[in-house]
């Protein structure tokens, strides 16, 4: 196995590839690197596989939709992931295979839902759930730092006291650490309850990353142009959230909301399905296409997407624009799915 981190800052990007069948995997690669990136895989002569993001960044925008439109690479992604584009959805125990390596994913949740972790070999990488002597933070992104302490204790810890630890970032001047390490001396879980833990993460008081409105919605919805200008944080957090069971009531009952999906064609029509009835406007078309709604401003709209991200997007930007009952099907057409509703392809 050829192994190296790229970027020699404080946003980690790694290469891992099969010196014998020179298939190769960039995990978590930043977008401004993209040239970088490529100049090293044509030194080494790699071909570029897969490019894995281990969650959905808030800090940097990712390159991983540059690397597959130019390089041939699959997106790869845990299935809770917000964004369209992904190739392979993974979950908790999958196998990924470049030629004689293999990484293996660790469904990791709680610094955001879709984070994972990937073994390999002797080592790990963790992205922001476990950093070297700290953990990435929970309280945004739909964070939970209770099942953070989950993923660390039980996912983590459990590996191999030497197994090598490489976290997506650093702010340290630390490049690795191990399993062993960190459960002796981790401030923020060595020796804490979950309960302690939860509270030290809740109460950090951290300020928000500088690039969070320009990364992270770029990052959910594969959209880095001018064609939406996306809502404001606090715009996003006002909006109402309705699980799949309350949905699935209003349409039963006499007054049916109008049901917005906003993803793209091949996800409406894909594995999950839509749910019957829907109106298909991807977010990116939605300021243009308005008038396809058919709906007037009383009217009520229930948004949809994937996970339940982009419509959240989707339905503060109707509240901005008027629209007076728009509600969000929260957790999206995965949770459809998992609580058995109908659903059409």
């Amino acid at each position: 196995m050829h192994f190296r981190e790229l970027n020699r800052a404080n946003c980690k990007t790694y290469l891992v590839a099969c010196e014998r069948t020179h298939k190769a995997a960039l995990i978590d690669p930043l977008k401004e690197r993209v040239d970088r990136y490529l100049a090293i895989l044509a030194y080494y002569d790699y071909k570029l596989e897969l490019v894995i993001d281990t969650h959905t960044h808030a800090d940097h925008r990712t390159a991983t939709w540059d690397l597959r439109d130019l390089a041939g690479a699959r997106v790869v992604m845990h299935r809770r992931a917000p964004a369209p584009r992904i190739d392979v959805h993974v979950d908790d125990g999958q196998r990924l295979a470049l030629g004689e390596v293999d990484l293996i994913v660790r469904h990791t949740p709680g610094h955001t839902p879709d984070s994972i972790s990937l073994c390999c070999e002797d080592r790990v990488f963790t992205g922001d759930t476990l950093l070297i002597h700290g953990t990435g933070r929970a309280d945004f992104a739909g964070g939970d730092a209770g099942e953070q302490y989950d993923s660390i204790t039980r996912k983590l810890f459990t590996l191999p006291d030497d197994t090598t630890v490489f976290p997506a970032h650093d702010y340290r001047g630390h490049s690795h650490s191990t399993i062993g390490e960190e459960k002796r001396t981790n401030p923020r879980v060595a020796g804490h309850s979950r309960d302690a833990y939860v509270e030290l993460m809740n109460n950090l008081g951290l300020p928000l990353p500088e690039k969070i409105q320009e990364a992270l919605q770029s990052n959910q919805s594969a959209i880095e142009d001018e064609s939406v200008k996306f809502p404001s944080l606090m715009q996003l957090s006002q909006v109402r959230q309705l699980t799949p069971q309350e949905v699935s009531a209003q349409l039963a009952g006499s007054s049916r909301p109008v049901l917005l999906d906003v993803r793209e064609a091949e996800e409406f029509s894909g594995e999950l399905g839509h749910i019957p009835g829907s109106v298909l406007i991807p977010l990116k078309q939605l300021p243009a296409r308005l008038g396809d709604l058919a709906a007037p401003k009383d009217q009520a709209i229930v948004t949809i997407c994937r996970s339940g991200v982009r419509s959240t997007t989707a339905a503060a930007i109707l509240t901005g624009l008027g629209f007076e009952q728009v509600s969000n099907l929260r957790g999206g057409m995965l949770d459809w799915n998992d609580a058995g509703l109908a659903i059409e392809r």
